[in-house]
């Protein structure tokens, strides 16, 4: 409590010369003093006004927080984990809204919204993807996937055992040579009219299975899972091509080949129906992208940086599409699940605590 002056003054002259003076100083400093001539009129005291301290910005900026959610399935999983994520963990109310790749990289580039696309495949919409991002409404931000390569050779898991040592197609030759039963083996591609039928034509020349494999081309895809999981369900030993992220490979429990290294020369010829000398190439790496638009960096820093941060191992992936199989299973409840029973994961995605 402030004391005014003349009021201390007032008690300690009550003390030197009596009461009636300390009462007169009382009045002086406690009302005021009727005005007449010559009589000064004291100041008021200013009105001391708090200040009401500026609110915070809001933790998802000031637009709509959509995320884009591709008709595919892992793209959707991806859109429906982040939404519930933001919302628990930064209080956001980000929405999840329909995405296609091409109208969803216009509509970044043109409007900033949606503001996430969990899983961009810029090379299949290059000439889209390059437009938006000139015009500096969008950018990417970071891998969608921690792996790059999506498509490749695969053996079923009880077969690892017989490479002693890592799984690769350089190794395929000397291993089925040895083999005298199950000759030849299997090789389950995909179908005729896809290119990746030609590319595993040329690839098996080039390893020297020729005579080592039988390849049996499906006519879709439903036949071409159908014969997989046929196979595995005989413990029947074979190759199968296939591309990530899927369910079927971690359903089935399938090993990876290493391909070795990509070598784009070798690549070209190999997507040939001619291809004079082939050389074996790993498939090349897609660029799979967590898009986000610019306004988001400016505005809600604290989220663009958890999406740094939230690239997904493609085997979990993997594991998320086979629960989403399960009978009953929807893309909602599977979020969730992973949302509940995998903070081990996606906790690191938030960095410091928001």
């Amino acid at each position: 409590m402030r004391f005014r002056q003349p009021v201390i003054a007032g008690l300690m002259l009550a003390f030197l010369v009596g009461p009636a003076l300390a009462q007169i100083t009382v009045l002086d400093s406690a009302q005021d003093q009727p005005q007449g001539a010559g009589t000064a009129v004291p100041a008021a005291p200013e009105a001391q006004v708090a200040e009401t301290p500026a609110a915070p910005p809001p933790p998802c900026g000031t637009q709509p927080m959509t995320i884009a959610r591709m008709s595919w399935p892992s793209a959707a999983l991806l859109a429906d984990i982040h939404s519930r994520i933001l919302n628990a963990e930064f209080a956001c109310e980000a929405q999840v809204v329909p995405g296609d790749l091409a109208a969803t990289a216009s509509s970044m580039g043109s409007t900033g919204q949606p503001a996430v696309a969990p899983e961009m495949w810029v090379t299949r919409i290059a000439d889209v993807w390059n437009g938006a991002v000139e015009t500096q409404m969008v950018r990417s931000i970071a891998p969608s996937f921690a792996e790059a390569t999506m498509e490749g050779w695969f053996i079923p898991a009880y077969m690892e055992g017989a490479f002693g040592g890592t799984p690769s197609a350089a190794a395929l030759q000397p291993l089925l040579s040895t083999q005298t039963s199950e000759m030849p083996v299997r090789f389950i591609s995909c179908p005729a009219d896809w290119a990746c039928s030609v590319i595993n034509r040329n690839l098996i020349a080039a390893y020297g299975l020729g005579s080592l494999v039988q390849v049996v081309e499906p006519a879709n895809r439903f036949e071409m899972d159908a014969l997989i999981a046929e196979a595995v369900s005989r413990q029947e030993n074979f190759i199968l091509y296939y591309w990530q992220p899927n369910a079927v490979l971690a359903q089935l429990d399938f090993r990876a080949l290493d391909m070795g290294a990509y070598d784009e020369e070798a690549m070209k010829c190999l997507a040939r129906l001619a291809c004079a000398t082939p050389t074996p190439s790993a498939f090349p790496a897609e660029t799979v992208v967590i898009a986000l638009a610019e306004w988001v960096f400016a505005d809600a820093p604290t989220v663009a940086s958890y999406f740094q941060r939230a690239t997904l191992p493609i085997a979990e992936m993997n594991a998320l599409l086979g629960q989403l199989n399960e009978p009953g299973a929807t893309v909602e409840s599977v979020a969730e699940r992973f949302v509940v029973a995998r903070r081990d994961l996606w906790g690191a995605w938030l960095g410091a605590t928001p």
